[in-house]
């Protein structure tokens, strides 16, 4: 048992001091009136993006891009991904994974927090020395939790008790970078509840989407006077899409969600006059089903790129790539668009017309496909079962229409993906009900 715990020991100062002389000394602070980091006393603006590895790690095309740091949501693949984070230069704002309220993780059980203190203690260990480390963030949204008809409520104030663990074993142990927490979306008493219970956060994080473009206000409103981060911003969130009249949710086409992520970038970051915004890292750096499989990713799932990370690639380095991606305008199904809730009667014919071009004049091929809808839709960014492409007979296909013959009754969703032959692609999707 000794020599195993003498093990465990050198095991643990070895991984942590192997990059002692190298790690970087991070501080968030206030210069002329704007929070930044500085990393080594010089100031590090962040071009970040989140990444799940297991939904994708292209960090070559991030460094392509002219990205500069990525966020995690937890250690699983910690190893990999500062291995990369070295190669190209990236820093990374590391994720500790804590349990959730909303996933059964009950904070009365002081067993169980204790426990989960001390695993994290470990990984804290572990990798507070690495050089390419910016950042601690503990935990993912621990403010979302539902009540019984779907609306938020307020989680257990022990939640933010034991984060403050977590934080006050930071700031002792590692004393070179900060801490952070992230919650979902911008909410008055959440945040307040928070601070009360761990005051010593360096600075809290928010994750927005359709909500980015008001956050500097939200923020102000709160009355909190620490620096934020935007620790996730997207397109708008499936809750905030309109949705059919059997209440499944519309996504924009490509082209249009494009526009107003960089536009929300820009109001919400880039002209954020508060002093407080510290940047943000957008999502996601892969692909991964969530009410659709095109809903938040920037890639697809053959690894083709989307006109979202053109446009960051201009933010990021002045200059858009020199292959863009193909533009999506619009999508229509039976001369309507998704908005008026469209209904199909089967085995009738029905055509789908879709508006595109490439900005290179590269020639444009289309994919077409019929899925059933999700059966169980997620919380929480949780794990979502994609469902099954339907085979239906196409009566005509050719560039941008589609004809085909609608299956038998229920709830369905088209989409067009199309590709330059070159790794871009844009695509959509409409939401239709087939019913006699």
């Amino acid at each position: 048992m000794n020599l195993i715990l003498l093990v465990c020991v050198f095991f643990f100062s070895k991984e942590s001091n192997s990059y002692a002389q190298e790690v970087s000394k991070v501080k968030v602070k206030e210069v002329n009136g704007q929070y930044n980091f500085y990393i080594d006393n010089t100031k590090f603006e962040i071009r970040g993006v989140g990444i799940n590895y297991a939904d994708g790690h292209n960090f070559k095309a991030l460094k392509e891009a002219g990205g500069n740091a990525f966020r995690t949501w937890g250690t699983y693949h910690a190893d990999e991904e500062l291995i990369a984070a070295k190669k190209y230069g990236f820093m990374v704002a590391m994720g500790l994974n804590i349990g959730k309220e909303l996933w059964g993780f009950d904070y009365s059980d002081d067993k169980a927090v204790a426990k989960q203190v001390e695993r994290v203690k470990g990984i804290i260990k572990k990798y507070k020395n690495h050089p390419n480390l910016l950042c601690w963030v503990v935990g993912n949204e621990l403010n979302l939790l539902f009540d019984e008809q779907g609306n938020l409520k307020m989680v257990n104030p022990k939640v933010y008790d034991a984060v403050a663990d977590i934080v006050d074993f930071i700031h002792k142990e590692d004393p070179n970078h900060p801490v952070t927490t992230t919650f979902a979306g911008v909410i008055d008493a959440h945040l307040k509840t928070a601070i009360e219970r761990c005051p010593q956060l360096d600075f809290v994080s928010v994750q927005v989407y359709g909500d980015l473009a008001t956050v500097e206000e939200k923020m102000r409103n709160t009355g909190i006077n620490k620096p934020y981060l935007i620790t996730e911003f997207g397109p708008k969130g499936f809750w905030e899409m309109p949705k059919t009249s059997w209440n499944r949710e519309i996504e924009e086409v490509s082209g249009p969600k494009a526009d107003g992520i960089l536009h929300r970038i820009e109001k919400g970051i880039l002209n954020n006059k508060s002093g407080k915004c510290l940047g943000g890292f957008a999502f996601e750096w892969g692909q991964k089903q969530e009410r659709t499989p095109t809903w938040y990713g920037m890639f697809h799932k053959d690894g083709s790129q989307t006109e979202t990370i053109d446009n960051l690639t201009k933010l990021w380095t002045g200059k858009y790539p020199e292959n863009r991606a193909p533009r999506v305008d619009s999508l229509s199904l039976d001369g309507k668009n998704a908005i008026q809730s469209i209904q199909l009667k089967p085995d009738k014919e029905y055509t789908a017309k879709v508006y595109a071009h490439d900005p290179n004049d590269d020639e444009l091929k289309y994919r077409w496909e019929i899925s059933k809808e999700v059966v169980v839709r997620s919380k929480g960014g949780e794990k979502e079962i994609e469902p099954p492409i339907v085979s239906v007979t196409v009566i005509e296909e050719e560039n941008g229409t589609f004809t085909f013959t609608a299956p038998k009754e229920g709830e369905y969703r088209i989409f067009v993906y199309i590709y330059d032959g070159k790794g871009k692609v844009g695509g959509g999707n409409i939401p239709f009900l087939v019913k006699n």
